[in-house]
């Protein structure tokens, strides 16, 4: 690769950083920019956008050239029993010169053994470079979606849970306990920490009457689930969406039919919205969680794909 001729220090391909510089960190949202503009499909996970700038165990390699960032890989560590996780984007103007397929490999290889890397849409240039690296397909992540001009069950609240709105800082030690309980064995969502919680709660999209919690009604302080929403602003090629962002529910909760009931509550809120139309993300092998979405009208809509060696 040519040498950039900008006065700053560019980063050679190989060396990941813990923490992008202010500027480099600004070029690479605009490089997602531009990819998610091209590719209709964000290259990287919400948590990767926090990682550039914020503080976490994320680490960054920044591919320059000609002065200009045209590639990003993000690596999450390998965490206890799961893998470290990578994200790639190349800027579609630098496709097709083996840039991704240099990028993919260093992340793999600093990130060991049972290294996993995302593609996000499992678009054709990812799959290309799978095929190139000898690469399969580990883990499917699907986006589902469901109109909310679809009718909706009505929600009936059992007199056994009390069913309310978030009410700020106070909440969160229990939706933090709920969630690492619910996802241990998810390797992003069950590393939410109080502090991510506060960053959430600094977004513009962040809405506390979005925020629906559970409690057991005999045991007003227990949170037996939660369900997270968002509303995603509209874009150049589709209009405002909801998500169905996080639904968490206590292990010990279970049974009790808590997901459906906390996925009504949060699509009855969204519709009041006015959205047209909401998406959730959920585990290819999660088989109760699908089935549970699909009794509700979800479809599957688009697949992110993890690959490995």
């Amino acid at each position: 690769m040519k040498p950039g001729h900008h006065e700053r220090e560019e980063l050679p391909l190989q060396q990941f950083v813990d923490r992008p510089t202010t500027e480099h960190a600004a070029e690479v949202q605009a490089l997602l920019d531009r990819a998610t503009a091209h590719d209709g499909t964000a290259p990287v996970s919400e948590q990767a956008v926090h990682s550039l700038t914020r503080d976490t165990d994320a680490r960054h390699l920044i591919a320059v050239v000609d002065g200009a960032v045209a590639g990003y890989a993000n690596l999450t560590p390998a965490h206890g029993e799961h893998p470290s996780m990578s994200e790639v984007v190349v800027d579609p103007a630098q496709r097709g010169r083996g840039l991704g397929s240099e990028l993919v490999g260093a992340a793999l290889t600093e990130g060991g053994t049972d290294a996993r890397v995302w593609a996000h849409g499992d678009l054709p240039a990812a799959r290309a470079v799978a095929a190139k690296l000898d690469l399969s397909g580990v883990r499917e992540l699907l986006q589902l979606r469901r109109s909310l001009d679809l009718a909706l069950p009505e929600l009936e609240v059992p007199d056994s849970v009390e069913l309310r709105t978030y009410r700020g800082p106070s909440d969160d030690p229990e939706l933090v306990r709920v969630n690492a309980s619910a996802f241990e064995w998810h390797p992003e969502q069950g590393r939410m920490t109080a502090s991510d919680v506060a960053d959430r709660r600094a977004e513009s999209w962040f809405d506390p009457e979005g925020l629906f919690l559970a409690f057991d009604a005999a045991d007003p302080d227990r949170l037996l689930g939660f369900h997270w929403t968002k509303v995603h602003p509209a874009g150049p090629t589709e209009p405002s969406l909801g998500e169905v962002y996080v639904v968490g529910i206590d292990p010990e909760a279970q049974g009790r039919g808590l997901g459906r009931l906390l996925t009504l509550a949060g699509l009855h809120h969204l519709r009041e919205r006015g959205l047209p139309t909401v998406l959730l993300y959920v585990e290819g092998d999660n088989t109760a969680a699908l089935n549970t979405y699909g009794k509700l009208g979800f479809e599957r809509f688009h697949v992110d794909v993890a690959y490995a060696k």
